[in-house]
């Protein structure tokens, strides 16, 4: 047995105005431990480890950080397109997609109405309701606690009126613990909305170009902005989400010149899909960005994931768990598989 070193305490002077560190002997030896107590203490340990915690086990939840002072908030963004930085937009549907986008450093995470085709297959986005859109809201806003939380107003829920389009946003917020709406078109009606919504005391993020709760009216999922008349709706129809207060613009669809068009003539960011390279900042779907659908445009994570399951579970083969997910009975208890043995011979 080695001696421990001597501790120190240190003391400090009171008549003297800079502090003097006296360090202290303490002589007291400290007891020495026996084969037996180290023994025992090993044996402890081992019982308090022998099961990990039920989170692991699911994969969920991780442990949330404190980062509120690094949250990305509207003035954030601001800043960010005041320096000429590009923004950076992530759709996301639920906690494992939450914590993916968070982690990534994505200034916005958007919760779209574009999970009633990715998630719920859907051919449109129409069906999804605002309850539907509370569930993934609740679920990213778990996952995600860096980014600006955007959730989508669902069709059907603030076309009737501006005291519809508040009571929803207001739900979007305090149901869905989201930071922000965003809502789509440019009528009247809709500006209206957006106006009454920011005045209400919640951020918007406007939506022109395709706008896919619209497609009954388009015609289906066609590119906007490809004539005259058509381009100058698009940049007016931004100029005035601008005026009725909204934060962004999202610019889906459209030619990278009518996007450079807007982009300059607006004031606050402007976030493409399939708009070109000219805007403030670019968002992407996120089973898009992973390329998990029919139609990869980033990484090819379908491929790996069908691979993986053909693999591991359609093969014949015996599946053999990872070892950090087995369990051990604690070191030297063989009472459990005896009162198990004892159990099923009575039975």
């Amino acid at each position: 047995y080695q001696p421990r070193p001597p501790k120190f305490s240190f003391s400090v002077s009171k008549d003297s105005r800079r502090s003097r560190v006296a360090p202290t002997n303490h002589t007291r030896t400290p007891p020495l431990r026996t084969m037996a107590t180290g023994h025992a203490f090993r044996r402890l340990a081992r019982r308090m480890l022998s099961n990990v915690p039920e989170s692991t086990v699911y994969g969920g939840p991780r442990p949330q950080e404190a980062a509120a002072a690094r949250r990305v908030t509207v003035t954030t963004l601001r800043g960010k397109h005041r320096r000429g930085e590009p923004i950076t937009v992530v759709t996301a549907y639920d906690y494992p997609s939450a914590v993916h986008v968070d982690s990534a450093g994505i200034d916005v995470c958007l919760v779209g109405d574009s999970a009633a085709m990715v998630v719920h297959g859907h051919d449109t986005t129409l069906p999804i309701s605002l309850d539907v859109m509370l569930e993934h809201c609740r679920a990213v806003a778990r996952g995600a606690s860096r980014p600006l939380l955007v959730g989508d107003l669902s069709f059907g829920c603030y076309e009737s009126s501006s005291t519809q389009a508040v009571d929803s946003a207001v739900r979007v917020l305090k149901e869905g613990g989201m930071d922000a709406i965003k809502l789509e078109g440019g009528a009247p009606s809709r500006i209206s909305a957006a106006k009454a919504i920011v005045e209400a005391g919640i951020a918007v993020m406007g939506h022109v170009g395709l706008t896919p709760q619209a497609i009954s009216v388009l015609g289906g999922f066609r590119p906007q902005g490809k004539t005259v008349d058509s381009a100058i709706k698009v940049v007016e129809t931004a100029l005035a989400l601008q005026e009725a207060g909204c934060f962004s613009v999202v610019l889906e669809c459209v030619p990278a010149p009518v996007a450079a068009a807007a982009t300059s003539a607006l004031k606050i960011p402007t976030i493409g899909i399939g708009a070109g390279p000219f805007c403030s900042g670019q968002v992407l779907v996120y089973h898009d960005l992973l390329g998990m659908m029919q139609h990869p445009h980033h990484a090819k994570v379908n491929e790996a994931v069908h691979f993986s399951v053909a693999q591991k579970f359609y093969h014949v083969m015996p599946f053999v768990p990872s070892s950090s997910l087995q369990f051990a009975l604690p070191a030297g208890d063989t009472e459990i598989l005896q009162a198990i043995r004892q159990r099923r011979q009575c039975h």
